[in-house]
Protein backbone atom coordinates (compact mmCIF):
# COMPACT_ATOMS: atom_id res chain seq x y z
CA UNK A 1 0.00 0.00 0.00
CA UNK A 2 1.73 3.33 -0.56
CA UNK A 3 -0.49 5.15 2.30
CA UNK A 4 1.34 5.24 5.27
CA UNK A 5 0.07 4.95 8.82
CA UNK A 6 1.36 5.38 12.75
CA UNK A 7 -1.68 3.07 13.40
CA UNK A 8 -0.19 -0.64 14.49
CA UNK A 9 -3.10 -2.41 16.28
CA UNK A 10 -1.49 -5.76 17.96
CA UNK A 11 -5.01 -7.46 19.77
CA UNK A 12 -8.13 -8.25 17.32
CA UNK A 13 -11.66 -9.77 18.32
CA UNK A 14 -13.43 -11.38 15.70
CA UNK A 15 -17.36 -11.39 16.91
CA UNK A 16 -18.64 -14.77 14.99
CA UNK A 17 -17.68 -17.77 14.83
CA UNK A 18 -18.84 -18.84 11.42
CA UNK A 19 -17.40 -19.43 7.98
CA UNK A 20 -16.77 -15.37 7.44
CA UNK A 21 -15.33 -14.63 11.09
CA UNK A 22 -12.86 -18.38 10.97
CA UNK A 23 -11.61 -16.92 7.74
CA UNK A 24 -10.25 -13.78 9.70
CA UNK A 25 -9.10 -14.66 13.01
CA UNK A 26 -7.51 -17.80 10.72
CA UNK A 27 -5.46 -15.05 8.59
CA UNK A 28 -4.50 -12.84 11.73
CA UNK A 29 -3.85 -15.72 13.95
CA UNK A 30 -1.38 -16.75 11.22
CA UNK A 31 -0.10 -13.09 10.69
CA UNK A 32 1.13 -13.54 14.51
CA UNK A 33 -1.17 -11.37 15.92
CA UNK A 34 -3.35 -12.02 19.62
CA UNK A 35 -6.70 -13.05 18.19
CA UNK A 36 -9.45 -13.54 20.42
CA UNK A 37 -12.70 -15.57 18.57
CA UNK A 38 -16.03 -15.16 20.01
CA UNK A 39 -19.50 -16.73 19.47
CA UNK A 40 -22.48 -18.01 21.14
CA UNK A 41 -22.12 -21.64 20.19
CA UNK A 42 -19.26 -23.07 22.54
CA UNK A 43 -18.66 -26.12 19.88
CA UNK A 44 -17.97 -23.76 17.45
CA UNK A 45 -15.20 -22.14 19.36
CA UNK A 46 -13.31 -25.20 20.46
CA UNK A 47 -11.82 -26.36 17.46
CA UNK A 48 -10.10 -22.94 16.85
CA UNK A 49 -7.93 -23.48 20.28
CA UNK A 50 -6.80 -27.44 19.06
CA UNK A 51 -5.96 -28.53 16.31
CA UNK A 52 -6.85 -24.58 15.12
CA UNK A 53 -9.33 -23.48 12.34
CA UNK A 54 -8.28 -25.18 8.58
CA UNK A 55 -9.65 -23.65 5.46
CA UNK A 56 -9.14 -25.56 2.34
CA UNK A 57 -10.15 -24.48 -0.78
CA UNK A 58 -8.76 -21.21 -2.70
CA UNK A 59 -7.18 -20.77 0.65
CA UNK A 60 -4.99 -23.91 2.52
CA UNK A 61 -3.38 -23.47 6.20
CA UNK A 62 -4.26 -24.25 9.89
CA UNK A 63 -4.24 -21.40 12.34
CA UNK A 64 -4.72 -21.16 16.08
CA UNK A 65 -6.33 -18.18 17.62
CA UNK A 66 -4.54 -16.95 20.95
CA UNK A 67 -8.32 -17.51 23.23
CA UNK A 68 -11.78 -17.84 22.33
CA UNK A 69 -14.97 -16.25 24.60
CA UNK A 70 -18.52 -16.81 24.45
CA UNK A 71 -19.81 -13.45 25.47
CA UNK A 72 -18.99 -10.20 24.42
CA UNK A 73 -18.67 -8.75 28.00
CA UNK A 74 -15.47 -10.95 28.29
CA UNK A 75 -13.90 -8.89 26.13
CA UNK A 76 -14.22 -5.70 28.24
CA UNK A 77 -11.39 -6.67 30.92
CA UNK A 78 -8.93 -6.30 28.29
CA UNK A 79 -10.32 -4.50 25.43
CA UNK A 80 -8.80 -5.98 22.46
CA UNK A 81 -7.31 -3.18 19.28
CA UNK A 82 -9.47 -4.12 16.76
CA UNK A 83 -13.29 -5.53 16.53
CA UNK A 84 -14.01 -7.55 13.37
CA UNK A 85 -18.05 -8.20 13.35
CA UNK A 86 -19.03 -11.46 10.68
CA UNK A 87 -22.50 -11.97 12.30
CA UNK A 88 -25.31 -12.02 11.12
CA UNK A 89 -26.49 -7.81 10.37
CA UNK A 90 -29.76 -9.04 12.05
CA UNK A 91 -27.63 -9.26 15.53
CA UNK A 92 -26.29 -5.67 15.26
CA UNK A 93 -28.78 -3.86 16.97
CA UNK A 94 -27.85 -6.24 20.54
CA UNK A 95 -24.58 -6.17 20.05
CA UNK A 96 -23.82 -2.76 19.16
CA UNK A 97 -25.56 -1.92 22.84
CA UNK A 98 -23.04 -4.61 24.47
CA UNK A 99 -19.77 -2.93 22.40
CA UNK A 100 -20.94 0.45 23.83
CA UNK A 101 -20.16 -0.59 27.47
CA UNK A 102 -16.23 -0.40 26.29
CA UNK A 103 -15.29 0.58 23.31
CA UNK A 104 -13.78 3.89 23.51
CA UNK A 105 -10.86 6.12 22.09
CA UNK A 106 -8.32 4.44 19.88
CA UNK A 107 -10.45 1.24 19.43
CA UNK A 108 -12.36 0.52 16.46
CA UNK A 109 -15.08 -1.67 15.44
CA UNK A 110 -14.93 -2.83 11.47
CA UNK A 111 -18.63 -3.87 9.73
CA UNK A 112 -17.10 -7.20 7.81
CA UNK A 113 -20.32 -8.08 6.92
CA UNK A 114 -22.98 -8.42 3.66
CA UNK A 115 -25.79 -5.73 3.39
CA UNK A 116 -26.76 -2.14 3.42
CA UNK A 117 -26.15 -0.09 5.92
CA UNK A 118 -24.67 -2.43 8.97
CA UNK A 119 -22.09 0.23 9.75
CA UNK A 120 -24.64 2.74 10.26
CA UNK A 121 -26.38 0.29 12.90
CA UNK A 122 -23.30 0.20 14.34
CA UNK A 123 -22.61 4.13 14.96
CA UNK A 124 -25.88 4.72 15.92
CA UNK A 125 -25.02 3.09 19.21
CA UNK A 126 -21.14 3.92 19.24
CA UNK A 127 -20.43 6.98 16.90
CA UNK A 128 -19.23 7.25 14.18
CA UNK A 129 -15.47 7.65 15.21
CA UNK A 130 -14.66 3.92 16.27
CA UNK A 131 -16.62 2.51 13.29
CA UNK A 132 -15.46 1.43 10.11
CA UNK A 133 -17.18 -0.65 7.12
CA UNK A 134 -15.31 -3.51 4.65
CA UNK A 135 -16.36 -5.16 1.69
CA UNK A 136 -15.14 -8.07 1.34
CA UNK A 137 -14.71 -10.56 -1.87
CA UNK A 138 -14.95 -14.39 -0.76
CA UNK A 139 -17.40 -16.89 -0.16
CA UNK A 140 -16.77 -19.80 2.06
CA UNK A 141 -19.23 -22.87 3.73
CA UNK A 142 -19.14 -24.14 7.46
CA UNK A 143 -17.93 -28.12 6.91
CA UNK A 144 -17.42 -29.01 10.27
CA UNK A 145 -16.74 -26.28 13.42
CA UNK A 146 -13.28 -24.90 12.71
CA UNK A 147 -13.28 -26.02 9.36
CA UNK A 148 -14.44 -24.18 6.15
CA UNK A 149 -14.60 -24.91 2.73
CA UNK A 150 -12.87 -21.16 1.13
CA UNK A 151 -15.35 -21.31 -2.43
CA UNK A 152 -13.75 -18.43 -4.05
CA UNK A 153 -11.26 -15.66 -2.72
CA UNK A 154 -11.21 -12.58 -4.89
CA UNK A 155 -8.56 -9.71 -3.92
CA UNK A 156 -8.27 -7.14 -2.55
CA UNK A 157 -11.19 -6.42 -0.18
CA UNK A 158 -11.73 -2.66 0.75
CA UNK A 159 -12.38 -0.58 4.11
CA UNK A 160 -13.36 2.58 5.08
CA UNK A 161 -13.83 5.03 8.07
CA UNK A 162 -17.27 6.74 9.28
CA UNK A 163 -15.39 9.79 10.35
CA UNK A 164 -12.77 11.32 8.72
CA UNK A 165 -10.80 11.47 12.11
CA UNK A 166 -10.14 7.45 11.92
CA UNK A 167 -8.52 7.37 8.35
CA UNK A 168 -4.99 6.84 9.78
CA UNK A 169 -6.11 4.26 11.85
CA UNK A 170 -7.97 2.58 9.00
CA UNK A 171 -5.03 3.00 6.76
CA UNK A 172 -2.86 0.90 9.46
CA UNK A 173 -5.71 -1.73 10.06
CA UNK A 174 -5.76 -2.53 5.85
CA UNK A 175 -1.58 -2.53 6.18
CA UNK A 176 -2.14 -5.57 8.59
CA UNK A 177 -4.90 -7.45 7.17
CA UNK A 178 -2.79 -6.91 3.92
CA UNK A 179 0.59 -8.15 5.40
CA UNK A 180 -1.18 -11.31 7.04
CA UNK A 181 -2.62 -12.70 3.45
CA UNK A 182 -5.93 -10.24 3.28
CA UNK A 183 -5.34 -8.05 1.30
CA UNK A 184 -7.03 -5.09 2.06
CA UNK A 185 -7.22 -1.76 0.13
CA UNK A 186 -8.59 1.31 1.87
CA UNK A 187 -10.75 3.28 -0.14
CA UNK A 188 -13.02 6.76 0.27
CA UNK A 189 -16.02 4.99 -2.09
CA UNK A 190 -17.30 2.47 0.19
CA UNK A 191 -20.95 3.10 0.12
CA UNK A 192 -20.74 2.91 -3.74
CA UNK A 193 -18.96 -0.99 -2.94
CA UNK A 194 -21.61 -1.88 -0.52
CA UNK A 195 -24.18 -1.02 -3.17
CA UNK A 196 -22.09 -3.07 -5.87
CA UNK A 197 -22.11 -5.74 -3.64
CA UNK A 198 -25.57 -5.67 -2.00
CA UNK A 199 -26.93 -5.08 -5.79
CA UNK A 200 -24.98 -8.44 -6.94
CA UNK A 201 -26.50 -10.19 -4.01
CA UNK A 202 -29.56 -9.17 -4.11
CA UNK A 203 -30.62 -10.89 -7.77
CA UNK A 204 -29.49 -14.62 -6.45
CA UNK A 205 -29.47 -14.97 -2.90
CA UNK A 206 -33.14 -15.20 -2.86
CA UNK A 207 -33.73 -17.13 -5.88
CA UNK A 208 -31.50 -19.62 -4.50
CA UNK A 209 -33.21 -19.40 -1.13
CA UNK A 210 -36.84 -19.58 -1.88
CA UNK A 211 -35.97 -22.65 -4.50
CA UNK A 212 -33.45 -24.45 -2.81
CA UNK A 213 -31.17 -24.60 -5.66
CA UNK A 214 -27.70 -23.72 -6.08
CA UNK A 215 -26.23 -20.43 -8.28
CA UNK A 216 -25.27 -22.94 -11.17
CA UNK A 217 -28.99 -24.69 -10.84
CA UNK A 218 -30.30 -21.08 -10.90
CA UNK A 219 -28.60 -19.93 -14.14
CA UNK A 220 -29.38 -23.34 -15.96
CA UNK A 221 -33.02 -22.69 -15.36
CA UNK A 222 -34.17 -19.99 -18.02
CA UNK A 223 -37.24 -19.06 -15.91
CA UNK A 224 -35.56 -18.59 -12.96
CA UNK A 225 -32.29 -17.09 -14.81
CA UNK A 226 -35.07 -14.27 -16.15
CA UNK A 227 -36.28 -13.40 -12.52
CA UNK A 228 -32.53 -12.86 -11.09
CA UNK A 229 -32.73 -10.47 -14.31
CA UNK A 230 -35.18 -9.00 -13.35
CA UNK A 231 -34.08 -8.37 -9.73
CA UNK A 232 -30.70 -7.41 -10.65
CA UNK A 233 -32.16 -4.59 -13.22
CA UNK A 234 -34.51 -3.46 -10.43
CA UNK A 235 -31.61 -3.04 -7.88
CA UNK A 236 -29.37 -0.73 -10.57
CA UNK A 237 -32.49 1.67 -11.06
CA UNK A 238 -32.88 1.83 -7.31
CA UNK A 239 -28.86 2.62 -6.51
CA UNK A 240 -29.29 5.19 -9.42
CA UNK A 241 -32.20 6.77 -8.10
CA UNK A 242 -30.06 7.56 -5.32
CA UNK A 243 -27.22 8.47 -6.88
CA UNK A 244 -25.11 5.47 -5.76
CA UNK A 245 -22.27 4.72 -8.99
CA UNK A 246 -22.23 1.23 -10.01
CA UNK A 247 -20.45 2.33 -12.83
CA UNK A 248 -21.17 2.24 -16.74
CA UNK A 249 -20.83 -1.25 -17.42
CA UNK A 250 -22.16 -3.21 -14.24
CA UNK A 251 -24.87 -5.20 -15.71
CA UNK A 252 -22.94 -6.85 -18.13
CA UNK A 253 -20.20 -7.42 -15.34
CA UNK A 254 -23.08 -8.91 -13.66
CA UNK A 255 -24.36 -10.72 -15.57
CA UNK A 256 -21.25 -12.19 -16.76
CA UNK A 257 -20.40 -13.03 -13.16
CA UNK A 258 -23.60 -14.60 -12.00
CA UNK A 259 -23.09 -16.62 -15.39
CA UNK A 260 -19.43 -17.88 -14.14
CA UNK A 261 -21.00 -19.05 -10.32
CA UNK A 262 -20.75 -22.69 -10.01
CA UNK A 263 -22.37 -25.12 -7.64
CA UNK A 264 -22.50 -22.49 -4.40
CA UNK A 265 -24.74 -22.28 -1.97
CA UNK A 266 -24.90 -18.48 -1.15
CA UNK A 267 -25.32 -17.24 2.43
CA UNK A 268 -29.26 -17.06 2.37
CA UNK A 269 -29.59 -20.45 1.32
CA UNK A 270 -27.47 -21.80 3.86
CA UNK A 271 -29.33 -19.39 6.32
CA UNK A 272 -32.68 -21.19 5.37
CA UNK A 273 -31.34 -25.19 5.35
CA UNK A 274 -29.77 -23.84 9.19
CA UNK A 275 -32.91 -22.50 10.36
CA UNK A 276 -31.33 -19.06 10.51
CA UNK A 277 -32.72 -15.91 10.27
CA UNK A 278 -31.28 -14.76 6.94
CA UNK A 279 -30.06 -10.98 5.58
CA UNK A 280 -32.65 -10.44 3.41
CA UNK A 281 -33.86 -7.58 5.04
CA UNK A 282 -30.19 -5.97 4.83
CA UNK A 283 -30.52 -6.83 1.30
CA UNK A 284 -33.57 -6.81 -0.45
CA UNK A 285 -35.09 -4.83 1.83
CA UNK A 286 -32.88 -2.18 1.88
CA UNK A 287 -33.42 -2.01 -1.96
CA UNK A 288 -37.10 -1.99 -1.18
CA UNK A 289 -36.64 1.10 1.59
CA UNK A 290 -33.55 2.98 -1.11
CA UNK A 291 -36.48 2.52 -3.98
CA UNK A 292 -39.36 4.36 -1.73
CA UNK A 293 -36.69 7.13 -1.20
CA UNK A 294 -36.38 7.99 -4.39
CA UNK A 295 -40.14 6.86 -5.80
CA UNK A 296 -38.81 4.01 -7.43
CA UNK A 297 -41.03 0.60 -7.48
CA UNK A 298 -39.43 -2.44 -5.98
CA UNK A 299 -41.84 -5.30 -7.19
CA UNK A 300 -39.14 -8.12 -8.02
CA UNK A 301 -37.69 -7.74 -4.67
CA UNK A 302 -40.65 -7.20 -2.21
CA UNK A 303 -42.34 -10.23 -3.16
CA UNK A 304 -38.60 -12.04 -3.19
CA UNK A 305 -38.31 -10.49 0.33
CA UNK A 306 -41.84 -11.55 1.49
CA UNK A 307 -41.00 -15.22 0.50
CA UNK A 308 -37.92 -15.69 2.46
CA UNK A 309 -39.81 -14.22 5.17
CA UNK A 310 -42.33 -16.78 5.12
CA UNK A 311 -39.28 -19.34 4.81
CA UNK A 312 -37.84 -17.97 7.81
CA UNK A 313 -40.90 -18.26 10.42
CA UNK A 314 -41.07 -21.68 9.90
Amino acid sequence: MSEESSYNPKKFAVIGAGPVGSIVAAFLARGGYDVTLCDVVPALLAPALDPGILLEGADNFQAKVTRTVTRIDDLAADPPDVIIVTVKATALPLLASVLESFVGDGRYVISWQNGIDTERVLSQSLGTRPVMRAVVNFGSLLLAPGHIKVAFHHRPHFLQELDPKSRDAAIGICRVLTECGLDTNHTDQIRNMVWTKAVNNSCMNPVCAVTGKTMAEVINDPILLNLVDSLLKEGVAVARGNEFTLGPDFYPFCVDYIKEAGHHKPSMLQDIEAGRRTEVDFINGKIIEYGARAGIATPYNTTLRALVKALESK
